[in-house]
């Protein structure tokens, strides 16, 4: 791609539907913001598409880089898991399903993708792995709202240390459940202190995911800035 080019990213929100919790729902708009705006000043074109609306598979047509957001659980439906269990949380399956399908195509056309906590749940998902359900509470997962910041162990010698110019971080997270098998091609290449899967990414395609938030607030240091500088560097190569 060009130099003068602006690549068009895709942001992927899960719905835009009302939450029953609407602090939870302000605090998903608030992320995705943050997401756009960082992608902006990226030198990105952005695009941000809610994928229960049925306007996935057309708003995705030209987009050179796409990432998924966070949000609820993922539907247990797509990975064999139980449909009940501990911190059940909504599900959206008319979402689920054209993401899943987006992280497929994407793999095997190159696209570059990011995915960012659920988004991360869901990119494994996708390509045939499966979650653990619910963690425990304490460590660096919060019982109660609002994120939690804890240490990442970032493995030297995957891509992702080389894109984020790290291998140690302090993060901002929010989730109860995480990556149990990784899906085909996919490998874990970050960790918490208690083992919990906090990255992965592809053998071959440009995709990188986190579990933590980058994009949060109260968030420091370029995570995010460098995931986007990598799926660009992607499209040149």
């Amino acid at each position: 791609m060009p130099e003068a080019t602006r690549a068009r990213l895709l942001v992927v929100d899960v719905s835009d539907r009302e939450r029953a919790d609407p602090a939870y729902g302000a605090e998903l708009r608030e992320l995705s913001a943050n997401i756009r705006s960082a992608a902006g000043q990226a030198g990105f074109d952005v695009v941000r598409v809610a994928s229960d609306t049925g306007e996935l598979a057309e708003a995705s047509q030209g987009a050179d880089v796409i990432l998924l957001t966070g949000g609820e659980d993922v539907d247990p439906a797509l990975y064999g898991g139980d449909a009940d269990y501990p911190g059940r949380e909504e599900v959206f399956p008319e979402a689920d399903l054209p993401q899943a399908a987006l992280v497929r195509e994407a793999v095997s056309t190159g696209i570059p993708l990011i995915g960012i906590c659920r988004g991360m749940q869901l990119v494994n998902v996708a390509l045939g792995g499966d979650l653990v359900q619910h963690l425990h509470d304490g460590g660096h997962v919060s019982a109660e709202p609002g994120m939690v910041t804890h240490g990442v162990a970032v493995d030297p010698g995957s891509r992702l240390a080389a894109a984020l110019g790290a291998t140690t971080l302090d993060v901002q997270s929010a989730h109860h459940q995480a990556v149990g098998r990784p899906g085909e091609g996919l490998r874990i290449v970050a960790r918490a202190d208690d083992g919990t899967p906090e990255a992965i990414e592809h053998a071959s395609a440009p995709l990188w995911a986190v579990q933590w938030h980058p994009e949060d607030a109260g968030s420091s240091g370029s995570v995010l800035s460098d995931l986007l500088a990598a799926a660009r560097d992607a499209l040149r190569s």
